[in-house]
């Protein structure tokens, strides 16, 4: 069976055909900067080679898609009914959905949603300090990037020749969208981003954790919408808002604090301290630290922002 696998981040597009179950691998393609997602995927060249599947990494489907599915009306309706908490997100993969329906008419599409990894978080962890009608919402801390931090805490004991039975590892995820994940033993305890992608470490041009308060002030003061401010935290905010580079990019970011640009080099600062205060109040969590993983396209790209840390 023939699985194309694409991964769709909030700037990049990866995939791969592989030849299941050996894994061998028959194409791969990559897209990066990529701002028209629909374009990117009718890109996608997949050749002579039949395809029996496609799966996908999906992001946010609420409580009740926490795992793996076939993808029907239902995931449908969850992808858009949180929609609002994962924009950058669940947009992408709604029209990476349709899409691939169009090009591959009848064959089955999968969904792993990201959630799934940190469903084995304690309910302490999980829970905001809200009343039981926010909780009975479905508002919760769902964390992202599962499959990364999933991965790491398989690959990490590999590569230090441990069982992941006896690891305790702070996994780094970071890239255009960034996250930390506390693993203990190959579980995980607890990870930067709660309710929505948006929260927890600055993103490329996403805010992070923000308190609401300052959101509320800024509404009242300037009469701004719900729109207005989504726009905000999701285009302008993080890394490109502090920065004053748009687009967010490390790279970019890394080039100007070179030249002397100030604002670029506090942007870095920022989220290297942001990082560098997880860490530590992860080994806290887990009792002690074995490991630390740099995993994206910053964590294994960026010598100089490792350093930073």
């Amino acid at each position: 069976m023939n699985i194309l696998v694409p991964n769709l981040g909030s700037t990049s597009l990866k995939y791969q055909i592989l030849e299941m179950p050996a894994e061998r691998e028959l194409a791969r393609g990559r897209f990066e900067r990529v701002s028209d997602y629909k374009e990117a995927i009718a890109q996608i060249a997949v050749g002579d080679t039949p395809i029996h599947a496609v799966a996908f990494k999906a992001v946010h489907g609420g409580p009740a898609y926490r795992g793996t599915f076939a993808v029907d009306a239902g995931v449908l309706a969850a992808l858009a009914e949180f929609l609002p908490a994962a924009p950058a997100h669940n947009a992408i993969y709604l029209t990476a959905l349709r899409a691939f329906a169009e090009a591959l008419p009848g064959i089955p599409l999968i969904a792993a949603f990201e959630t799934e990894f940190h469903a084995t978080m304690p309910e302490a962890a999980a829970h905001y300090g809200i009343p039981e009608e926010w909780r009975a919402a479905g508002i919760r801390r769902y964390g992202f990037h599962g499959a990364s931090h999933q991965y790491v805490s398989e690959r990490a004991p590999e590569l230090l020749g441990r069982g992941r039975e006896e690891i305790r590892l702070v996994s780094c995820h970071l890239g255009g969208s960034s996250s930390l994940c506390a693993i203990d033993r190959g579980r995980s305890i607890d990870t930067t981003m709660g309710f929505s992608p948006q929260s927890g470490l600055e993103n490329a041009t996403r805010h992070g954790d923000l308190d609401v308060f300052a959101v509320l002030y800024m509404m009242e003061r300037r009469g701004w919408t719900i729109d207005e401010v989504r726009r905000q935290l999701s285009k302008t905010g993080g890394l490109a808002g502090l920065s004053g580079i748009a687009g967010g990019d490390v790279r970019d970011l890394e080039a100007a604090a070179a030249a002397g640009n100030e604002n670029a080099s506090l942007a870095l600062d920022v989220f290297a301290l942001q990082v560098r205060k997880t860490i530590a109040a992860y080994a806290a969590a887990l009792s002690g630290l074995d490991a630390i993983a740099f995993t994206g396209g910053i964590g294994e790209n960026s010598a100089p922002l490792r350093r930073r840390i």
